[in-house]
Protein backbone atom coordinates (compact mmCIF):
# COMPACT_ATOMS: atom_id res chain seq x y z
CA UNK A 1 0.00 0.00 0.00
CA UNK A 2 1.33 3.41 -0.94
CA UNK A 3 0.67 6.79 0.64
CA UNK A 4 1.39 10.03 -1.19
CA UNK A 5 0.87 13.73 -0.52
CA UNK A 6 2.04 16.56 -2.75
CA UNK A 7 1.92 20.34 -3.13
CA UNK A 8 3.75 22.68 -5.51
CA UNK A 9 7.15 22.39 -3.86
CA UNK A 10 6.88 19.43 -1.52
CA UNK A 11 5.83 15.81 -1.59
CA UNK A 12 5.87 12.82 0.71
CA UNK A 13 5.56 9.22 -0.35
CA UNK A 14 5.58 5.91 1.49
CA UNK A 15 6.09 2.92 -0.78
CA UNK A 16 7.35 -0.60 -0.25
CA UNK A 17 9.73 -0.27 2.74
CA UNK A 18 10.70 3.25 1.66
CA UNK A 19 9.77 6.79 2.62
CA UNK A 20 10.65 9.68 0.32
CA UNK A 21 10.26 13.37 1.15
CA UNK A 22 10.91 16.04 -1.49
CA UNK A 23 11.19 19.77 -0.90
CA UNK A 24 12.11 22.74 -3.06
CA UNK A 25 13.77 25.07 -0.59
CA UNK A 26 14.33 28.77 -1.18
CA UNK A 27 18.03 28.64 -0.30
CA UNK A 28 21.23 27.78 -2.14
CA UNK A 29 22.31 24.18 -2.37
CA UNK A 30 25.48 24.99 -0.42
CA UNK A 31 23.47 26.54 2.43
CA UNK A 32 21.05 23.61 2.62
CA UNK A 33 23.96 21.15 2.58
CA UNK A 34 25.68 23.15 5.35
CA UNK A 35 22.52 22.94 7.48
CA UNK A 36 22.89 19.13 7.24
CA UNK A 37 26.61 18.94 7.92
CA UNK A 38 27.29 21.56 10.60
CA UNK A 39 26.21 20.48 14.07
CA UNK A 40 25.26 24.02 15.17
CA UNK A 41 22.55 24.11 12.48
CA UNK A 42 21.55 20.44 12.44
CA UNK A 43 20.83 20.45 16.18
CA UNK A 44 18.26 23.24 15.67
CA UNK A 45 16.06 21.41 13.17
CA UNK A 46 16.61 17.64 13.29
CA UNK A 47 13.60 15.70 14.53
CA UNK A 48 9.82 15.99 14.51
CA UNK A 49 7.91 18.95 15.96
CA UNK A 50 8.60 19.67 19.63
CA UNK A 51 11.56 17.27 19.74
CA UNK A 52 15.05 18.37 20.74
CA UNK A 53 18.32 16.53 20.27
CA UNK A 54 21.48 16.10 22.28
CA UNK A 55 24.42 15.20 20.06
CA UNK A 56 27.01 12.92 21.61
CA UNK A 57 29.22 12.27 18.59
CA UNK A 58 29.15 13.95 15.20
CA UNK A 59 31.61 12.93 12.51
CA UNK A 60 30.06 13.81 9.14
CA UNK A 61 32.73 12.02 7.11
CA UNK A 62 32.60 8.59 5.43
CA UNK A 63 32.94 5.94 8.12
CA UNK A 64 32.11 8.50 10.81
CA UNK A 65 29.48 8.17 13.51
CA UNK A 66 26.57 10.44 14.37
CA UNK A 67 25.17 9.54 17.80
CA UNK A 68 22.41 11.54 19.41
CA UNK A 69 19.38 11.33 21.64
CA UNK A 70 16.08 12.77 20.46
CA UNK A 71 14.04 14.04 23.40
CA UNK A 72 10.29 13.74 22.84
CA UNK A 73 7.82 16.30 24.14
CA UNK A 74 6.44 13.58 26.44
CA UNK A 75 9.84 13.16 28.14
CA UNK A 76 10.76 9.93 26.33
CA UNK A 77 14.32 9.72 24.99
CA UNK A 78 15.09 8.03 21.68
CA UNK A 79 18.76 7.05 21.19
CA UNK A 80 20.02 7.14 17.59
CA UNK A 81 23.24 5.92 16.03
CA UNK A 82 24.07 6.52 12.38
CA UNK A 83 27.10 5.46 10.39
CA UNK A 84 28.05 7.90 7.64
CA UNK A 85 28.40 6.01 4.36
CA UNK A 86 28.97 8.87 1.92
CA UNK A 87 29.31 12.66 1.90
CA UNK A 88 29.70 14.37 -1.48
CA UNK A 89 29.77 18.17 -1.12
CA UNK A 90 27.19 19.66 -1.88
CA UNK A 91 25.36 16.85 -3.65
CA UNK A 92 24.63 13.88 -1.42
CA UNK A 93 24.72 12.41 2.08
CA UNK A 94 24.12 8.71 2.79
CA UNK A 95 23.65 7.42 6.35
CA UNK A 96 22.90 4.01 7.84
CA UNK A 97 20.65 4.09 10.91
CA UNK A 98 22.13 1.36 13.09
CA UNK A 99 19.34 1.01 15.69
CA UNK A 100 15.70 -0.01 15.25
CA UNK A 101 14.21 0.82 12.87
CA UNK A 102 17.12 -0.04 10.56
CA UNK A 103 17.34 1.95 7.34
CA UNK A 104 19.66 3.65 4.89
CA UNK A 105 18.87 7.32 4.39
CA UNK A 106 19.97 9.30 1.35
CA UNK A 107 19.72 13.07 1.02
CA UNK A 108 20.22 14.44 -2.50
CA UNK A 109 20.68 18.19 -3.03
CA UNK A 110 19.97 19.53 -6.54
CA UNK A 111 20.48 23.10 -7.75
CA UNK A 112 17.29 24.70 -9.13
CA UNK A 113 17.77 28.33 -10.21
CA UNK A 114 19.12 29.49 -6.85
CA UNK A 115 16.86 27.15 -4.90
CA UNK A 116 17.50 23.59 -3.79
CA UNK A 117 15.52 20.48 -4.57
CA UNK A 118 16.09 18.19 -1.59
CA UNK A 119 15.08 14.55 -1.88
CA UNK A 120 15.35 12.60 1.37
CA UNK A 121 14.65 8.88 1.13
CA UNK A 122 14.85 6.17 3.75
CA UNK A 123 14.95 2.53 2.67
CA UNK A 124 13.95 0.36 5.64
CA UNK A 125 15.42 -3.09 6.25
CA UNK A 126 12.51 -4.23 8.43
CA UNK A 127 9.91 -6.78 7.30
CA UNK A 128 6.91 -5.36 5.46
CA UNK A 129 4.55 -5.84 8.43
CA UNK A 130 6.99 -4.05 10.74
CA UNK A 131 7.45 -1.25 8.21
CA UNK A 132 3.67 -0.75 8.09
CA UNK A 133 3.78 0.10 11.82
CA UNK A 134 7.02 2.12 11.59
CA UNK A 135 5.75 4.33 8.76
CA UNK A 136 2.82 5.49 10.95
CA UNK A 137 5.29 7.65 12.89
CA UNK A 138 8.24 7.77 10.49
CA UNK A 139 6.40 9.42 7.58
CA UNK A 140 4.89 12.33 9.55
CA UNK A 141 8.12 12.60 11.57
CA UNK A 142 10.21 12.93 8.40
CA UNK A 143 7.80 15.53 6.98
CA UNK A 144 7.92 17.55 10.20
CA UNK A 145 11.72 17.33 10.25
CA UNK A 146 11.99 18.70 6.71
CA UNK A 147 9.48 21.43 7.60
CA UNK A 148 11.73 22.43 10.49
CA UNK A 149 14.72 22.59 8.11
CA UNK A 150 12.77 24.89 5.77
CA UNK A 151 11.72 27.06 8.70
CA UNK A 152 15.30 27.37 9.98
CA UNK A 153 16.61 28.34 6.55
CA UNK A 154 13.80 30.87 6.00
CA UNK A 155 14.31 32.58 9.35
CA UNK A 156 18.01 32.19 10.11
CA UNK A 157 19.11 32.96 6.54
CA UNK A 158 16.34 35.04 4.96
CA UNK A 159 16.65 35.89 1.28
CA UNK A 160 17.17 39.56 0.77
Amino acid sequence: MSEHTETNHRSAHAGENEITITRVIDASRELVFTAWTQVEYLAKWWGPNEFTSTFQKFEMTPGGTWEFIMHGPDGVDYPNTNTVIEVVWPERIVLRHDLFPHFVATAVFEEMDGKTKLTYSSKFEERADVFEKVKEYALPGAEQTMNRLEDLLAHAFPRG
